[in-house]
């Protein structure tokens, strides 16, 4: 399939362009129809939410809060109401405005505070919040807040008031693009390099966007699904062109032709992003173990995100590449080829001296490491799951100025009122509510109680608590209601509203996530364990992911409910974190530890299998794979941050989570830790029981090359009386014509495995062993000369290839 695209590509562009175009023509056309159903099966909320709709089927529209406040007199005095009642009216006149409850009508008493200086009007759209038009609630703000004059302070707040002041769509993904496109120049040195992941990462974002609101037409898809979708698509789908790129580019220095090593790069990095989207797309389908609806409509936006940016690195990156050709090097790495050969890649660096300092020093490094993921893990003990609010916005927001005040006038529990919601279908309603009502209101932790007039036999009362909706008492007044006033008031009634919901989504949360945890790091087992034909392999990743969750949970725990730090992100107060979040978190994080893991060992598991050596497969292994691991980490860190500016508290926790997450797990866990425990394990690490390796299926992550002759291995019939393996042979000497003796000379592979290596002899002869015909890379090294790499073709007879050393040339390896 490479191989058709990298030849088709102005097909395959058409076609990608044609799909953008068509669907977000056909998503503009049919907008979006996000729901977010905050419910769950079996739950006294549900209970509560599913009596509602019966009695108030109509009930539609989103109702939003005008609140003010005066510094001096009341707000009855005639200076203040000649000023609020005509922008109420006007408010009320408004197209899209359904109706205005104004405190200075004949019922309208209780919405004024006791001491007369703050007073709320509420203002029913008649659209819910999503679909009110952006510019009558900015027309609603204006008019509410030209009411304003020195000594009345006039705010708003609900949820279409917080859409005011929502950064414009699309910021955070533009600022995570820019700095991806920083760090990717950084790391290739080419403009057309570092286009190409993010081409390819916006191309297979915006069909994922575009289908996700086309989807959410036909089944329940949350608000935040989207968001989420971008957060982990553009993560993963920079990434996986990433890793497919650099490949190739690694290819034609080492002298492959452009098509070639397009092909070679797809059938090589391409099968272990294919395998990487698998993984990530399992995990995210664990979250269905949950049983939460909501959490159906992310697993759709994120998977199919996930699916189309592995698609458009397996289709739309090599027509890309063949467009490109030589120029996906830059000007100075071609002129380097066309004058002195292809490169042979051998790990040096910075990479291949931490390699072997890790080697070195395995027990340290492994302590060390355990001890900063400890610390960081530490405050994930205090965790405390719940709802953010408009409490949570940052102080200069309206919506928080709005809430502060509703709490000044009528306490912190009027932000978060409950609704008991009493089924009176046997006829007895009243004398029950009544004195379900009395029981209620002589409860400690309420402020205040009022029962609506019944409908259709349900009766809503309305509890105000004296604490805030974040508060722990307040979780514990709703426990009290639930088991003790309740079931003693002989009233079948059940409590419901948006606290209450989300203290049951973190009940039910905290009760199933043992299992969904338990479930993904099985499967992460079972897969590692296939892959890569080891029982200890799997399991230190699972550990891993454990650590890097706790980890990366601490820190979310530290700036998001501690408050470390909160104002200077720009994240607003306080609070807990979102019921919610966990487990998206854990089907990412699992997901994209999955790709490094993988991505690493693989790279381990491949010189095991050639040397038997775990020392050198561990060193080799961290050498060749951790620069490209941590510049994609790098990339995901910048893009999840990124998401701070997205206006919305959810997708700031998850940004950062994710990215707190991602650095971990790159800079400490696979870099050191992970090698640092596999040196220490030693060939254990490779241990599989014979029983076991019957009858475990064979998943191969990288293709599997022609069978090679054992390292050092000569062919003593030069005719191939093997039926197929040739040789490479000839002579190494300096350009006047002297033997070097002692240069080692490696063949290696189109993949880049080794496949034989030998050393010259006294008259500077050698011989190679070649399995078949093909194209190979001859690297030659020798003392006190500089290193060659040039790119043979073999065919069925023994090739004759002489080697020339000179003193004075560029190092072509090194």
């Amino acid at each position: 399939m490479a191989r058709w695209c990298y030849r088709h590509r102005l097909v395959v562009l058409i076609l990608w362009v044609g799909a953008l175009l068509g669907l977000g023509f056909a998503g503009s056309a049919a907008g979006t129809n996000y729901a977010d159903t905050f419910t769950l099966p079996n739950t006294d909320s549900t209970r509560a939410y599913d009596l509602m709709e019966k009695a108030f089927p109509e009930r539609s529209g989103d109702t939003d809060t005008v609140v003010w406040k005066v510094d001096d007199g009341t707000v009855r005095d005639q200076s203040v109401r000649s000023r609020i009642e005509p922008a109420l009216e006007e408010i009320g006149r408004m197209k899209g405005v359904g109706e205005v409850s104004s405190p200075y009508a004949a019922q309208g008493t209780p919405q004024i505070s006791g001491n007369g200086r703050i007073a709320y009007a509420q203002i029913t759209f008649t659209e819910q919040a999503n679909g009110v038009p952006k510019a009558l609630v900015e027309d609603v703000v204006d008019t509410a807040q030209d009411a304003e004059r020195a000594g009345l302070q006039v705010e708003l707040g609900g949820q279409a008031i917080t859409r005011t002041q929502e950064p414009p769509t699309g910021i955070a993904e533009m600022v995570g693009i820019l700095a991806a496109a920083v760090v990717l120049f950084l790391a290739f040195g080419s403009l057309f390099a570092m286009l190409l992941p993010l081409v390819v990462a916006i191309a297979a974002l915006g069909t994922g966007l575009m289908a996700t609101s086309l989807l959410s037409h036909v089944t329940d898809v949350p608000e935040v699904a989207p968001l989420l979708g971008s957060l982990i698509g553009l993560g993963v789908g920079i990434d996986y062109a990433l890793f497919i790129v650099t490949r190739h580019r690694r290819g034609i220095l080492r002298g492959m032709e452009p098509e070639e090593s397009a092909v070679t790069a797809l059938n090589t990095s391409g099968r272990a992003v294919l395998f990487a989207g698998g993984t990530v797309c399992i995990a995210l389908a664990g979250m269905l173990v949950m049983n939460m609806r909501f959490l159906d409509g992310v697993v759709v936006a994120t998977s199919l995100t996930v699916v189309l940016s592995v698609l458009a690195a397996t289709t739309l990156l090599p027509a890309l590449l063949g467009l490109l050709g030589m120029r996906v090097l830059s000007r100075r790495q071609r002129r380097r080829l066309a004058a002195e050969g292809p490169e042979s890649e051998e790990a040096s660096g910075l990479a291949a001296r931490w390699s072997s300092y890790v080697q070195k020093r395995p027990r340290a490094i492994a302590a060390g490491a355990l001890v900063v993921m400890a610390v960081l893990a530490l405050p994930v003990l205090s965790i405390r799951l719940g709802a953010t609010d408009q409490g949570n916005h940052q102080d200069s927001t309206t919506t928080r100025q709005a809430y502060d005040l509703l709490a000044e006038g009528f306490g912190p529990g009027f932000n978060g009122p409950l609704q008991v919601v009493v089924d009176g279908g046997d006829g007895r309603a009243g004398a029950d509510t009544d004195a379900l009502v009395s029981t209620i209101r002589s409860t400690d932790g309420v402020a205040q109680v009022a029962a609506a007039p019944p409908a259709r036999g349900i009766t809503v009362i309305q509890v105000v608590p004296t604490t805030s909706p974040q508060s722990e008492k307040t979780d514990q007044l709703i426990d009290r209601l639930r088991d003790d006033v309740i079931p003693a008031s002989g009233t079948e009634a059940h409590v419901g509203g948006v606290t209450a919901v989300f203290k049951d989504f973190a009940a039910v949360t905290g009760d199933r996530l043992p299992y969904f945890v338990a479930a993904i790091i099985t499967l992460g087992f079972l897969l590692l364990m296939v892959a890569f034909r080891s029982l200890v392999v799997p399991l230190t990743a699972a550990l891993m992911n454990l650590i890097a969750a706790a980890a990366s949970f601490g820190v979310l725990v530290a700036i998001f409910q501690w408050g470390w730090g909160t104002e200077l992100l720009g994240i607003g107060k306080e609070g807990p974190i979102t019921a919610f979040l966990p487990v998206i978190m854990l089907s990412l994080l699992f997901g994209l530890s999955m790709d490094y893991q993988v991505f690493l060992v693989s790279r381990m598991h491949e010189e095991w299998v050639h040397t038997k050596d775990n020392a050198r497969a561990v060193r080799v292994g961290l050498a060749e794979t951790s620069r490209v691991i941590n510049c994609a980490a790098l990339i995901m860190i910048c893009v999840f941050s990124a998401f701070v500016l997205s206006g919305d508290m959810e997708g700031a926790m998850a940004g950062i989570g994710l990215a707190a997450a991602v650095a971990l797990d790159a800079f400490i866990l696979r870099t050191a830790l992970v090698p640092a425990a596999m040196h220490l394990l030693g060939n254990s690490n490779w241990w599989l029981p014979a029983g076991l390796e019957k009858r475990l299926p064979h998943l191969a992550v990288e293709p599997r090359e022609e069978a090679v002759p054992e390292p050092h291995a000569r062919v003593a019939d030069a005719k191939g009386a093997d039926g197929g393996s040739t040789v490479i042979h000839g002579f190494v000497r300096t350009p006047d014509g002297a033997p070097v003796e002692g240069a080692a000379l490696t063949l290696l592979s189109k993949g880049g495995r080794q496949l034989d290596r030998v050393t010259s002899l006294a008259d500077g002869s050698y011989i190679v062993s070649v399995p078949s015909a093909g194209s190979y890379l001859l690297a030659v090294t020798a003392a006190e000369h500089p290193s060659r790499a040039r790119h043979v073709m073999v065919g069925a007879e023994p090739l004759v290839y002489d080697v020339e050393l000179a003193e004075d040339e560029v190092d072509a390896v090194n």
